[in-house]
């Protein structure tokens, strides 16, 4: 198995025979895995871009290789692979691993939590990426945010939900947070990854599915296995994309490369929200306009219970976990503070800009 940042070293310093190598002038190749398809729209299409940006942004010193989910580990291995060596990046949701730790979950999505736009603000500015470093360095993993989806939609159902009632043992694929709440609000919930859902849905293993939103969803083609597509996206309201760094090749390389890597996922995070923010409407007037797609709210007494819930839930967490109850107590603090800004300036604003 390869050791994760073995370098090869540059033909202009192997003649230097007895001289030591200086990290600058080393180059580095790099396996990034991720969890999802190779080249899917938005998400695969933001690990290529970080890889490219990476390879490029640094004269080809460090060189990444995508791999997707399956060519060289299964999609839900991403963490495993990278912290073991196997590969030095990867390209995720830490709501995945939450088997590793139940806290990884809250820098995905939180039900009913921020925004894409609150969400880079708490990991950017409000102590959220240290706490999340800090809870992935006993696994020898360097987490930053690499890209948003913004809201997400509910999902793609078989049946209408027109109450809480319809919710008792509907079988959903719904990863994380939201799939506890679905789960005492009565459903089932399974855990697949992307490449999965279409046949699952097809072949009635499950009931429903939540993937991302019209941007992905159609390219996977699930309006041909499902008939109602929910909003809005309580469960994932902006989930941040992970990328994961092995720690020793993260160490191995010299300060102007590490910081190229860091920038890159910067710019990765944000090249992704706004394409999802730019392709999702043009893919609903899709599904509405050619595939007659039935787009529907959720009624609000089945989102108050799903809140009921989850607040519910995440208090019982809390209380239970140290490391949950230090991020999730960084998360209530900061809400509290970011939510009033948000509801003057963005919130006023689009209730001023539907008059």
């Amino acid at each position: 198995m390869k050791k994760a940042g073995v370098s090869t070293v540059a033909a202009s310093t192997v003649a230097l025979t007895g001289t030591e190598i200086s990290k600058a002038d080393m180059a580095f190749k790099w396996k990034l895995v991720t969890a999802w398809p190779k080249n899917f729209p938005g998400l695969g299409h933001g690990a290529n871009l970080l890889a490219q940006m990476i390879t490029e942004m640094s004269g080809g010193r460090i060189n990444v290789k995508v791999y997707g989910a399956s060519e060289l580990v299964p999609a839900f291995e991403v963490f495993d692979a990278v912290a073991n060596g196997t590969a030095e990046m990867g390209h995720s949701g830490s709501y995945y691993w939450k088997g590793k730790s139940e806290a990884a979950q809250f820098f995905s999505a939180v039900p009913f939590g921020f925004t894409a736009q609150e969400m880079n603000a708490w990991l950017y500015y409000g102590g959220g990426l240290e706490l999340w470093q800090e809870l992935y360095k006993p696994f020898g993993l360097i987490p930053v945010p690499a890209g948003n989806s913004g809201v997400q939609m509910a999902g793609w159902f078989n049946r209408e939900i027109k109450s809480v009632a319809d919710l008792d043992g509907l079988k959903m694929r719904i990863p994380g947070l939201g799939g506890e709440v679905l789960r005492r609000a009565g459903g089932t919930t399974v855990n697949l990854p992307g490449g999965e859902i279409f046949t699952a849905l097809q072949s009635h293993n499950i009931d429903a599915t939540e993937w991302v939103g019209p941007y992905n969803d159609l390219a996977f083609g699930l309006h041909k296995v499902a008939k109602f597509y929910y909003y809005p996206g309580w469960h994932e309201p902006g989930s941040t994309i992970e990328a994961v760094i092995n720690r020793k090749a993260f160490d191995a390389l010299p300060k102007d490369l590490q910081q190229i890597v860091m920038t890159a996922c910067k710019a990765a995070n944000m090249d992704m929200i706004s394409e999802y923010t730019a392709r999702n409407n043009q893919a609903l007037d899709t599904l509405i306009n050619k595939h007659n797609v039935s787009v529907l709210p959720l009624p609000d007494d089945v989102l108050k219970k799903l809140k009921q819930i989850s607040g519910e839930l995440i208090a019982e967490m809390a209380a239970k976990d140290p490391a949950v109850k230090k991020v999730y107590e960084s998360v209530v603090g900061f809400r509290s503070q970011v939510s009033r800004w948000t509801e003057i300036s963005e919130l006023a604003f689009l209730k001023a800009r539907a008059l």
